[in-house]
């Protein structure tokens, strides 16, 4: 097997292209994780239960000097990154490596051959899932056009490698070489994909998405957009609709594409009874669960169990989601969907937007989170803005992602909404979250064309428009002010949101068109 950006003839065994069956097997035996109750597999991560985002490097060369977003990406020197590629050699003799030869991208115009050298069984399982799978036609020739290596018994040293500390990604888009060390969370080798694509696509006329998206029985596809613990990968995953991908697309001229082959689904508090497709795809031998809490002899997931981390993950692919469409392509989109989880319960649960405001929203990436869910939180509700819904892994500028969706939306007429399935009736510890009922009710009712000719108001922070009524809905709750019991603070808390905005927009105004730059939320008075 000849890989010239990673050479392999120091390892001691290469298990190349194992099925997730035999490498579950080899996972057990090697006691990298046990088995659940329900024939799950289970791995701790150890120090790293989530992204090391501090400890990730691009080279800075020729390639990418002039062309990334700096502001938002450590660099590290050419030489650095050689240094570090021959440690990695050297750290690669003698281990057993499991090789994965898959796809990144099921519009086979924008397809990468993406090769993925794993020192663990079970990161090779995780990435089966997560990628998408070659028919044995396609692996006939196959050479990588990108190669990422995750060894994470790999310990960096900072002065030697130019680094931070003994974890360490680094990307050299020269090469389309990946390197991963020092960390076990598997996501990692996920997200490296992620950022490949979003620095390949946009100057092939692709605008990459940190997104899921499904059809309806008319093949009326849908976006949406959502932080973590927004509802991106429940609402999406909607047993009246077919799921074309759980996580990350592309948009290009002919329509959207899935980048992947699987879900990697968040399973902290998961409930069959709210979430029975997820819950049914986590629950079975061949998923992948991290972090996720083993109790009493019979190894049962606990999924309430925050011990380890709230970010307990759970990973399998796609097919498993009933009505899931594997070519993972569809149409151009009549909908796209923005999700916030606002714990200030200021926002409606639904609202239209213009292309602008879709643009300012869409640089803004809002949610709130709440103490209790992350680390290092000092008050009880905080807001976060992560741009284009994806920060982390955005070589290119925002305005670069943000101006081509704002033409694709004018292009193609695309319908947009912001959902808050956040809180109604006072901020998070005061009032109650979004009743699940109402938001796929509403949702509902936008991605069918419904909400178009219904009446509504104009949000008078907000700027957008929000419906006065949906049958089967409270009519209160799409007036948050009329949920809280104190008026006044209400407007104190929307117009402290909307200052929060504003405040983190001014980053992004040289960047922008006149019409993106008024649609930033007004400190207007709340009509009594």
């Amino acid at each position: 097997m000849k890989n010239d950006s990673f050479p392999l003839d120091g390892a001691a065994k290469i298990h190349h292209n194992l099925p997730p069956a035999e490498l579950i097997e080899h996972s057990i035996r090697r006691n990298e994780g046990r088995l659940a109750s329900t024939g799950a597999f289970v791995a701790e991560t150890g120090e790293h239960t989530g992204r090391s985002v501090k400890d990730k490097y691009t080279v800075r060369d020729e390639t990418t000097d002039g062309k990334m977003w700096w502001d938002n990406n450590n660099a590290m020197t050419p030489a650095h990154f050689e240094v570090l590629l021959e440690d990695f050699k050297a750290h690669a003799k003698g281990l057993d490596l499991y090789v994965q030869d898959l796809h990144v991208g099921a519009d086979p115009a924008y397809r990468y051959n993406t090769r993925i050298v794993c020192e663990y069984a079970w990161h090779a399982v995780f990435i089966n899932h997560l990628l998408r799978r070659p028919t044995a036609e396609q692996l006939n020739g196959y050479q990588p056009q990108l190669t990422i290596v995750n060894l994470p018994s790999f310990r960096a040293d900072p002065k030697r490698h130019g680094c931070r500390s003994g974890t360490v990604i680094a990307i050299d888009f020269k090469r389309n070489l990946i390197l991963i060390g020092g960390t076990s969370y598997a996501g990692e080798t996920k997200k490296s994909a992620f950022t490949f694509m979003n620095w390949a696509l946009p100057a092939r006329g692709v605008l990459p998405m940190h997104c899921s998206a499904n059809y309806g029985k008319k093949g009326d596809s849908a976006l949406f957009f959502g932080l973590s613990g927004t509802g991106k990968t429940t609402l999406s995953a909607d047993p009246k609709r077919t799921l074309i991908g759980d996580d990350e697309h592309g948009w290009s001229s002919t329509g959207i594409f899935n980048f992947e082959g699987g879900c990697y689904a968040k399973c902290v508090n998961l409930r069959q009874e709210s979430e029975p497709l997820i819950w049914a795809a986590t629950n079975r031998f061949g998923a992948i669960l991290e972090n996720v809490v083993l109790k009493g002899p019979n190894r049962d997931p606990d999924y309430d169990d925050q011990s380890l981390t709230e970010n307990t993950r759970s990973a399998y692919p796609a097919e498993w989601i009933p009505d899931t469409d594997i070519s993972g392509v569809a149409g151009q989109p009549k909908n796209l969907v923005m999700l916030t989880a606002d714990a200030f319960g200021v926002m409606p649960p639904i609202a239209k937007l213009n292309p602008s405001q879709a643009m300012y929203h869409f640089l803004s990436g809002y949610t709130a989170k709440v103490a209790g869910t992350e680390k290092g939180m000092s008050a009880p509700v905080e807001a976060t803005f992560s741009t284009c819904f994806g920060h982390p892994f955005l070589p290119l500028h925002p305005s670069v992602y943000g101006n081509m969706l704002k033409d694709l939306i004018a292009k193609h007429n695309v319908d947009c909404w912001l959902v808050n399935t956040g809180w109604t009736g006072g901020k998070y510890g005061v009032g109650s979250r979004m009743p699940i009922k109402a938001t796929r009710a509403l949702l509902d009712a936008a991605l069918a064309g419904e909400l178009k000719g219904m009446p509504m108001r104009t949000d008078p922070y907000f700027g957008f428009q929000v419906p006065l009524a949906l049958e089967g809905v409270d009519p209160k709750i799409l007036t948050p002010r009329e949920t809280w019991a104190d008026k006044a603070e209400f407007d104190t808390t929307a117009r402290g949101l909307a200052e929060m905005f504003n405040k983190n927009f001014a980053k992004f105004e040289k960047h922008v068109d006149a019409d993106v730059k008024a649609a930033a939320p007004g400190m207007l008075k709340a009509a009594e």
